[in-house]
């Protein structure tokens, strides 16, 4: 029988589940162990489990979980050094040469466990299973806007805080750019034909944003790239890997340019393949823009948890799509955990 443990996540601002009491009643129907930890954040309540029957734990008692519980999170661990003897199922972010993953790797290989990296897991055409891009997208494209309607009032974007639905986000964006003037009008997506492009591209056109949408096709000369800087607004929207071109370099900010902010909803500042080069760490929802230049301004807003925006939306849309292969989970007939499983013993042989 396998044992899916949910853990209550622990860094801040971070609201989503992978598991809907929906989910966990289709898995528990299946033949499958349900334990899911009480949280007062999560913004599907605890109560919702309960009545699905699933097994209640005590809030961030996975370390003590049976060993042959498979932990299932979404956003990092509680970085304490800690041996890793569980199988894990989240966003490891380790695999990019981030510098916070040859840590996370090390934990594992310490303490003889596996990450099942939910970025990594493919269909055997190589498609994601599972993916936040449209909500990361849609609301990255949000913060983004905010962040340009700060500088219309001649000051850095302030904290930023979840909605309670997409309607109600737009609503408020709505009032913030007409309070600035008015939206701005242009903007240039990289990764358009994508999920995060799309949810980005959705947004904009929403608030009145004349969107140029490029993909592989626009980038493939490797660059330069002098048609971002003749936007407003730029959003990379692409998991970048060792053949991703630059698409802004450092000298962009004292060029001649009429972008203001740089959405970099992929946010990867500290990965080896980052082609924003213009920052080298994420912002947060207390702080979302980074002023990377003066005069004239130029901001990069880089959150790396923006479905937790929408975490209700998020969760619901992430959840609907993982479930399938969860359920496949102790046969795999579909590869893709074993395909998770061996590139994780790739890169844990490394370190």
């Amino acid at each position: 029988m396998t044992h899916i443990w949910v853990r209550a996540e622990q860094r801040a601002n971070e609201t989503r589940v992978g598991l809907t009491p929906d989910g966990a009643a289709t898995l528990l129907k299946a033949g499958f162990k349900v334990t899911v930890e009480a949280s007062d954040t999560r913004a599907i309540a605890t109560q919702g489990y309960v009545d699905a029957g699933c097994t209640i734990a005590r809030e961030h008692s996975w370390p003590d979980a049976p060993s042959d519980a498979v932990i299932f999170g979404l956003k990092e661990l509680p970085d304490d050094g800690t041996a890793l003897p569980h199988c894990h199922i989240m966003f490891g972010h380790a695999y990019k040469g981030q510098s916070a993953g040859r840590t996370l790797l090390q934990r594992f290989k310490a303490g003889g466990g596996t990450l099942l990296d939910l970025e990594y897991l493919t269909n055997d055409t190589g498609r994601r299973v599972a993916a936040f891009g449209y909500w990361a997208g849609f609301a990255g494209a949000a913060v983004t806007l905010k962040c340009w309607a700060a500088q219309q009032r001649g000051v850095v974007a302030a904290h930023v805080a979840p909605y309670p639905s997409a309607q109600a986000l737009k609503l408020a964006l709505a009032e913030e750019l007409k309070a600035a003037g008015a939206p701005p009008k242009t903007a240039l997506i990289i990764g358009a034909l994508g999920r995060v492009g799309t949810g980005a591209a959705d947004l904009c056109r929403a608030m009145g944003v004349t969107v140029t949408e490029w993909d592989m096709a626009e980038t493939k000369s490797g660059g330069p790239f002098p048609e971002i800087l003749d936007h407003d607004l730029f959003f990379n929207c692409i998991l970048a890997g060792p053949t991703t071109p630059a698409f802004v370099r450092p000298d962009a900010p004292k060029a001649a340019r009429r972008l203001r902010v740089i959405g970099d909803i992929a946010c990867d500042p500290d990965s080896d393949f980052n082609p924003v080069q213009v920052y080298d760490r994420a912002t947060t929802w207390a702080a979302p823009a980074l002023r990377v230049h003066d005069d004239p301004p130029l901001d990069v807003m880089a959150i790396d948890n923006l479905p937790s925006m929408l975490p209700r939306e998020s969760s619901e849309d992430f959840a609907g799509q993982l479930l399938p292969t969860l359920l496949d989970f102790g046969q795999d007939l579909g590869g893709t955990w074993s395909r998770a499983k061996r590139l994780f013993n790739d890169h844990v042989k490394r370190v």
